[in-house]
This record gives C-alpha cells, structure tokens and sequence, in this order.
C-alpha cells in the first residue's frame, strides 16, 4: 500500500524509536478520521516482525467495540499473529476475581505482562490513572488517537492535546467518504453546509419545515444500533422519554428491554462512564435502589448489581463523589437512547442521529471538537440537525 508523505515520516520517527535503546517510555500519534492511522500501525507491526520474528505485542482500545474493529482491520492487514492480543485496556491489565458462586466480585490489577509492546488505539479517551496503570509495567507504549476529539470525560488529562507525531493528509479514498467530508466541515470551520453528502448522510436546515418530521420519523426507528447525539441534558431526557413512550414503556421507572448508559467508573465491577447496554432484569431492592442485570455491549458477562432510581431522568448527574454512603451502595445508570456527545466518545454506531446544540459557554475551538467529535462516530449513515 502506498503511504502518504507524514505517513512515511512517523513510520521511520516509529521505528527509530523503538530500535533506541534510550527510547522514552512512550510516543503519542494523532491523526484525523481518514488520516490511515491504523494502515500505518498495521505496517509498523509488519516491519517490527521482519526485525524480530518473536516480538509479542498487545493491542487494547477503551472499548470493546473499538477494539474489535481494531482486531478486524489489523487481520485484514495482515498484522496479527498468534502471539498478539487485541483487547480492552481493561482485559490487558486486570484480571476478574470470582466469589463462590462464579461471579465477578472485583478485579485486580495484573502483576505482569508478557508483551515486548503496547499499543493503545482510540487514546484520546484514556484517563490518567487508567495511563498511569499502563506505564507502571515498563513497557514501551505507542498511543495512537485522534487529536481533533474532545478530550476524556472526566479530569484534566488529555494524552492527545500535543501528539510527538502527527497525521493530517486524509487519504483520497477515505477523501470520497461523505461522512468523511462532513467531518473535515466540522474540525477546520464548525459549520456543516445543509445539503445530502450521500446516501444516508444529510445535514437539515434549522428552517426546513420537513426536518421536524424527519426527526420524528428518525427516532421511531430507533435500534439499539443507533447513536443519538446532542448538547443538553433536557434535549437528552426529552427524547430518551419520546422514544421509551414510542416502544411501549408506560411508567419513567426503567424496565426491562431498556436501553441504559454508565454514568461512573467501578474498577470492581468493570463498568467505566460512558458504556452501554441493555437491562435484562430489574426488581425494586429498597428505597431508592433496584437490583438490575444488565447485559453490556462491551462485556461477555453481564453487570449484576444495584442501581440508584433516582438518577433515571435527573436533569443532572447524582455527585457520589460528594456522597461517599451512596457510592458504597451502588452504581449509577441513566437511560441510554439519547447520549451528549461528551459521553458518546468511546462509541460508534452503524447509524447517528446527531443535534447541534452549542453552550453559551463553548468558545469556538471547544465547539468544533465538540460537532467533530460526534460526527465521527457514525460509520455508514449521518442525519444532523442544525
């Protein structure tokens, strides 16, 4: 495969890392939606192979579906071998604990691993002390993300604010993507032209009197391989409860069938901000609790646990943090049809339905991350609202 000029300059500045002996512990590399990030890391491992035929590394992303699409790129390049793991970060570096009956009551951080290399896809999710796991087994690490992103959810770390090598060309095949072309739109100017880009990607005018309707329409075919993105948690709410009264759901307790989102991080249980799932049993355990099994989109094993009532439909998120009793008791969960983009970042969906709604507080760089940020996480159809 060919490579474009910065691809060729960060596969040699890749390789001359890893041959230093006085390598730093890790380099970043960032690179925009079509910039062929994973084309180039795919190379990279093939030519590591030609240097070392016994060279073990371990692939994760934040996700488990980012990390499956990273396995199957990876198999098509050529660049996986028995010897490789493709995982979570989460699978990497933390082993399940079970109690007597077979379920998972904890994790614990793995002592070791037996690779030579990390790489870390979709970095610009990661957190510092999921990164400073990462580091503390001394083992090389390329973090490989997209720099036009927002930054993670929670903290102030951000891996990708100034990657050490950059990617910016996008490739002329991934140029001819619509979504592609929508997205260079919301990165260079924050301002999406309301046209048809191509089959199944539009951008509608505020002004069009059809756009209500198509609206409608878009969220009543709601499937859970849909994403619905927009700014405000009162939109968020509002559709979550238009979609949930269109499947049939009478009461605003959640049930089960529902569609629901992880607000906060349990190292214990797996669960980290911002997945998804489904409930697949749920009963009133006390006052203000329910005991809920969820199946997750991301995990073989479903989260077993109790889950605080009041936080579904909430105009803000409960602060555990503030309430230590609470988070003792639990974990919170919220309806998951409709997501703000910041907590959509580690998702993609074969289909995104996306509203633009800007904070009066959002200067224009923030904005443009923000619009990009949930652009790209449509992988065939795009329908946004201005």
């Amino acid at each position: 495969m060919e490579l474009s000029g910065d691809q060729c300059k960060a596969l040699e500045k890749l390789l001359a890392w890893y041959k230093d002996p006085g390598r730093s512990r890790f380099i970043t590399l960032g690179g925009y939606a079509g910039t062929g990030k994973t084309t180039l890391i795919s190379i990279f491992k093939n030519e590591l192979a030609k240097l070392d035929k016994g060279i073990r590394l371990a692939f994760c992303s934040y996700t488990g579906k980012a990390a499956q699409n990273l396995k199957n790129k990876l198999k098509e390049a050529g660049a996986l071998n028995a010897k490789d793991s493709v995982s979570t970060i989460h699978g990497l570096i933390y082993t399940p604990r079970e109690d007597a009956g077979g379920q998972i009551s904890g994790w614990d951080r793995k002592e070791e691993l037996e690779r030579h290399l990390i790489v870390v896809d979709e970095a610009s999710m990661v957190d510092g002390p999921i990164w400073q796991d990462l580091l503390s087994y001394n083992i090389p690490i390329i973090a490989v993300g997209d720099h036009g992103q927002l930054p993670p959810i929670s903290g102030n770390f951000n891996l990708m604010e100034k990657p050490q090598l950059l990617l910016t060309q996008i490739h002329r095949q991934a140029a001819e993507n619509p979504i592609i072309k929508v997205s260079e739109f919301a990165r260079t100017t924050g301002l999406v032209p309301p046209m048809k880009y191509g089959a199944g990607v539009y951008k509608y005018p505020k002004e069009d009197p059809d756009a209500q309707e198509r609206t409608g329409e878009l969220l009543e075919a709601y499937s859970p391989e849909t994403l619905i993105l927009c700014g405000y948690n009162n939109t968020r709410n509002r559709i979550n409860q238009f979609i949930r009264a269109n499947r049939g759901y009478e009461t605003p307790a959640p049930a089960g069938g529902d569609r629901v989102i992880c607000l906060r991080n349990n190292h214990k249980k797996g669960i980290f901000n911002g997945m998804l799932g489904t409930i697949t049993r749920i009963a009133p355990a006390r006052k203000d609790w329910h005991e809920a099994e969820i199946r997750l989109d991301d995990r073989e094993k479903p989260y077993k646990g109790l889950i605080y009532a009041p936080q579904f439909n909430a105009k803000t998120g409960v602060n555990f943090t503030k309430d230590r009793k609470l988070a003792m008791l639990g974990d919170l969960f919220d309806f998951g049809y409709a997501l703000t983009v910041h907590k959509a970042q580690g998702s993609q969906a074969r289909k995104v339905i996306m509203f633009e709604e800007r904070f009066a507080q959002m200067d224009d760089g923030m904005w443009r991350r923000w619009l990009y940020t949930g652009v790209t996480r449509a992988e065939e159809e795009l329908y946004l609202f201005g």
